[in-house]
C-alpha cells in the first residue's frame, strides 16, 4: 500500500509528467519550502487583524522590538531590515505613528536625521502580536515530531550556510531573490 500524496509530491508528480526536463535535485525541496512558507505566512496573516496590523506594519513593529531597548532604528536601517523602499517604510511608519504605536524622534547623533521608536503601547502590541504569531506557527508544525523539526532545522541551516558562503566572482550564478 502506498502512502497518500502530500501537496508537494502531487506537484512534483504533475511536473514530472509535463516537463520532466526542468526538474532537478532541488525541485522537491524548493516546492516543500514554498508550501510551508505559504502556510506560515497565512498563519501570520490570520493573527494580524486581532491587533489591527497589516503584514508590513507587523514587520516594522517586530524589527523595532527585535532591535532591543530603546526599540528604535534609523529609517534606513528599518528599510534595510525589511527590504522595503524608503517610501514604503515611511508610509508604514506614518500609519504606526497615527495608531500611537511608534513615534519619530530627532536623532541626537545626526541633527538632520530621525529615529523611529516604539511607544510603550507599540512595545506591548509588538510583543502580543509576536506571541500570537509564534503560537500560530507552532500550530502549523503540530504533528511533526520534535526530532524531525530539529533535523530539518539543522539541514536548512547547513543549506543556508552553503548558499550564503562567499564564492569567487567567476563562479557566481544568478540567484533568484
Amino acid at each position: 500500500m502506498t502512502a497518500p500524496q502530500d501537496r508537494a509530491t502531487a506537484l512534483i508528480n504533475a511536473w514530472q509528467a509535463e516537463l520532466p526536463d526542468v526538474l532537478d535535485a532541488t525541485t522537491e525541496l524548493s516546492k516543500r519550502i514554498m508550501l510551508l512558507a505559504a502556510d506560515l505566512d497565512e498563519a501570520t496573516r490570520r493573527e494580524l487583524p486581532e491587533f489591527g496590523l497589516t503584514p508590513a506594519q507587523f514587520g516594522v513593529l517586530v524589527a523595532l522590538r527585535r532591535a532591543g531597548a530603546p526599540y528604535r532604528l534609523k529609517p534606513t536601517e528599518l528599510s534595510r531590515a525589511l527590504l522595503l523602499s524608503s517610501g514604503g517604510t515611511s508610509n508604514v511608519t506614518n500609519h504606526l505613528v497615527a495608531q500611537g504605536l511608534a513615534e519619530r524622534l530627532p536623532d541626537q547623533g545626526d541633527g538632520r536625521g530621525t529615529l523611529i521608536s516604539l511607544t510603550a503601547r507599540g512595545v506591548q502590541v509588538a510583543e502580543d502580536a509576536v506571541r500570537a504569531n509564534a503560537a500560530a506557527h507552532a500550530a502549523v508544525w503540530q504533528g511533526a515530531p520534535p526530532e524531525v523539526i530539529e533535523a530539518a532545522t539543522r539541514a536548512l541551516r547547513d543549506i543556508a550556510t552553503a548558499i550564503e558562503a562567499p564564492r569567487p566572482a567567476a563562479s557566481r550564478g544568478r540567484r533568484a531573490g
